[in-house]
């Protein structure tokens, strides 16, 4: 996974995460250092919010990016490999002491958790209680635009959790710590203050938990104690998979076709671990003041009113047992037919697990091999189509946390290619406020919008219209749209959404600017014919008959739509579409390596 060059030939790094002293640091010759100078357009993203200076410094310059694109500065999952590789020996020789700890992050589930079942085998060898701990992270909820449902489903399925431990005599205590950087400060105080030698935990990929990881690391590891780590996100690690020239794979077909034969060649990795066993009996007592912890109510800022609340809870019920219910149900009733109706909003064809892989209700080795065991054959690649097709869109949730690992400046509002921040984005208030209020004048992208806003959910087709509908047709930063659905969905990941926005707004990886202009025309045609999802969520067309209800202003139900209140196109396709080639022309062509 990591480089062959150590840390120490590479140029210095420092952490991203942080913010930077006002002055940029200069060469001796007295000019600026151009690896920490902020891109041209830094300070106008600034001010539109594409950066939180409360936590981050300025976007990066392209030349810092291309920096760890060629090796010279260590990615974030480098650091904590050499952290882990540094304390090997000294977590090796640490022996159990009172108890062993396992910290959820994004693995909220008892089955088949690495982490969890690692810990509950140590504990139960040493003859010790384990306990559990949840940190509700105020500073993560904001610096990473955590959803309010998202929070709310979150802090549902820890009531849920700490039932089904305490079931198994496991504690699992929750607590909230305002600052991030005390993090690591107060895990490292609760596991003195029940005498536990060993922490456990799943690897989260994205960069400040990857470094908040490899500092604690250290500073157990200073204090006698050890943090052992496990892959456990991805049904194949990151860094796995390599191309015959041994660099990392950045188109999703090979990489699947290499995902696929790596799977094959290693079956372990679809194997499933069972819960953790039942602590000693004497555990209980020992640790309960644990047990009669309260979960914290939602943080304020997060909170949804009651009305909301009272949705969310009947559209997406928490909990590892309703995941595998929706699975279950899933591959027992749609999943061969799921290649062909995928695409159409209106059917209902979809799983609707993804907040549960999002939350970690579910793991991904589950998802695969719940379906593969529904086909008639072992292989992924083979048998049923729709088993087929199901399997490759679980692995799209793979192939972006592994461009994640590998091109980590992407998690620091980077452009998978450099050069492609160039383009020159608008900022228009009025076209982004209709955009956020599903007001365009484009039916299929404003029924998208309001499913959004409505239950926290986008059809994933949907999220590819809506996405190239901001970045394309309004030319809007692309990041304005990352960000507002991490705000919305309660299935924010960071990995599959800015993949999914790089893919619509043709800056991620395998661009495709001059190509990939959706037409919100024809895409509403042909993905929803009979106007099905569109009437459903834009109420003023519900009385628009046949085709009309795609562009009603000129099909002939002007009169209908303009009486119902129903906005007129708020710009050309054709002129847009010519507009952001332009651009994207322009941007492109500038500052290349």
């Amino acid at each position: 996974m990591a480089s062959k060059r150590t840390a120490k030939q590479r140029v210095a790094s420092d952490d991203d995460t942080k913010e930077e002293p006002a002055k940029r640091p200069k060469l001796r010759n007295g000019a600026s250092d151009p690896l920490r100078e902020p891109h041209r357009f830094a300070a106008e993203a600034e001010e539109h919010g594409i950066v939180l200076r409360k936590f981050y410094p300025p976007e990066m310059s392209n030349a810092r990016a291309r920096a760890y694109n060629d090796n010279k500065i260590p990615r974030p999952i480098e650091q904590l490999e050499a952290a882990v590789e540094e304390t090997a020996s000294m977590r090796k020789d640490t022996k159990v002491k009172e108890a062993v700890i396992h910290w959820f992050k994004t693995d909220l589930r008892t089955t088949d958790n690495r982490a969890l079942w690692e810990a509950s085998q140590k504990a139960r060898e040493a003859g010790v209680p384990l306990i559990c701990i949840y940190i509700v992270s105020l500073e993560d909820f904001e610096a990473h635009f955590t959803s309010p449902p998202r929070v709310d489903f979150v802090m549902r399925t820890l009531h849920e959790l700490k039932r089904d431990l305490a079931a198994l005599d496991i504690p699992l205590h929750v607590e909230t710590v305002a600052k991030r950087t005390k993090i690591q400060e107060r895990i490292v105080e609760f596991m003195d203050e029940w005498g536990a030698s060993h922490l456990y935990a799943n690897i989260e990929y994205e960069v400040d938990e990857l470094r908040r990881d490899a500092r604690i690391v250290r500073v157990c590891a200073d204090r006698g104690l050890a943090m052992v780590l496990f892959h456990d996100t991805c049904v194949v690690p990151p860094g796995a998979l390599h191309t015959g020239a041994g660099k990392q794979y950045a188109v999703y077909s090979p990489w699947y076709r290499a995902w696929v034969a790596h799977v094959h060649a290693n079956q372990e990795l679809l194997s499933l671990l069972e819960p953790p066993a039942k602590n000693p009996a004497a555990a209980r007592e020992k640790v309960a003041a644990l047990f009669d912890c309260e979960i914290p109510e939602v943080p304020e800022n997060k909170r949804l009113s009651e009305e909301d609340a009272a949705r969310f809870r009947a559209t997406w019920p928490a909990g590892e047992r309703e995941a595998m219910a929706r699975l279950e149900k899933f591959c027992d009733e749609k999943i061969g037919a799921y290649g062909k109706k995928r695409n159409f909003p209106g059917d209902a064809a979809t799983s609707s697990i993804s907040v549960h892989l999002a939350a970690g209700t579910l793991s991904a080795r589950t998802a695969v091999r719940t379906a593969r065991d529904r086909n008639k054959t072992k292989k992924l690649d083979a048998g049923v189509e729709g088993i087929q097709a199901w399997i490759s869109e679980v692995a799209w949730r793979d192939f972006y946390k592994h461009v994640l690992v590998h091109w980590p400046y992407i998690c620091m509002n980077k452009p998978f290619k450099p050069e492609y921040a160039n383009i020159e984005w608008s900022y228009n208030s009025a076209h982004f406020e209709a955009w956020c209020a599903g007001r365009t004048g484009y039916p299929i992208v404003d029924a998208a919008m309001r499913q959004m806003r409505s239950i926290g959910y986008m059809h994933n087709r949907c999220r590819m219209i809506a996405a190239s509908f901001l970045s394309k047709d309004l030319l809007l930063d692309w990041r304005l749209g990352e960000r507002f659905f991490m705000e919305r969905l309660i299935d924010g990941d960071f990995a599959s959404n800015n993949g999914g926005w790089g893919f619509s707004a043709s800056v991620g990886v395998d661009p495709q600017p001059y190509f990939r202009i959706f037409n919100p025309l024809l895409q509403s045609e042909k993905f929803d014919p009979r106007g099905e999802y569109i009437r459903k969520w834009v109420p003023e067309l519900r009385g628009v008959e046949g085709k009309a209800v795609h562009d009603p202003y000129n099909r002939g139900a002007e009169e209908k739509a303009r009486k119902e209140g129903y906005p007129r196109p708020i710009v050309d396709h054709r002129e847009s579409r010519e507009r952001a080639l332009r651009a994207y022309k322009a941007g492109i062509g500038r500052d290349k390596p």
